[in-house]
């Protein structure tokens, strides 16, 4: 049995969930969100929290022949989509916030109707569109605030940023995420 997926899921009480053997339906105060589940996954709800098991477990209580060791990939879909939903219900209820850096002499970046502006060095300014579900915010032109309450969308467009202009470990430069820090190298002159 997966560690991670026989933990108890509690639900916030301003949080809806629909499902049926194939999809979860998650709705909250910041959005809807949905996913498909595959068919050994199954979800129970009790009041205000969800248990995620497997068909493996379901058998095994029914009778002690069906008793039988998860197999390694059944393991890990487990935990997979237990934290997956898990995700999925924080965000529609807190929302996941990432905080970007922009580190270099010129660097600043605008928002534009549904596009950001990130000048960085380039000849030309990029131009990024930003995904429906994402909220950008930029402060000072350097720092930019995204919110969203999928955590995988908001990843995905943070790294897609990111990826233009990526920290440089002799100066230093570049996009960085909030608190990271850069391991920097001596150059020519530091030997």
């Amino acid at each position: 049995m997966s560690r991670i997926g026989k933990l108890p899921i509690i639900v916030p009480a301003n949080v809806d969930i629909n499902f049926n053997e194939s999809e979860i339906i998650i709705k909250g105060k910041f959005g809807t969100l949905h996913k498909t589940i595959p068919k050994n996954i199954y979800i129970d709800q009790d009041k205000n929290t969800l248990t995620v098991r497997t068909d493996q477990q379901i058998q095994s209580n029914k009778s002690s022949y069906f008793q039988r060791r998860e197999t390694r990939n059944l393991r890990a879909s487990h935990g997979l989509y237990r934290t997956l939903i898990n995700n999925m219900i924080i965000g529609v209820s807190e929302q996941f916030q990432l905080t970007l850096i922009l580190k270099g002499v010129g660097y600043r970046a605008t928002v534009q109707d549904q596009e950001i502006i990130l000048s960085l060095g380039y000849s030309h300014p990029v131009k990024i569109i930003i995904p429906e579900m994402i909220f950008v915010e930029v402060v000072q032109n350097t720092t930019i605030n995204l919110k969203s309450c999928d955590k995988e969308i908001l990843g995905l467009f943070a790294s897609n940023i990111r990826s233009w202009r990526q920290p440089e470990p002799y100066k230093g430069k570049g996009i960085l995420y909030k608190n990271e820090k850069i391991i920097r190298k001596a150059g020519k002159a530091g030997k």
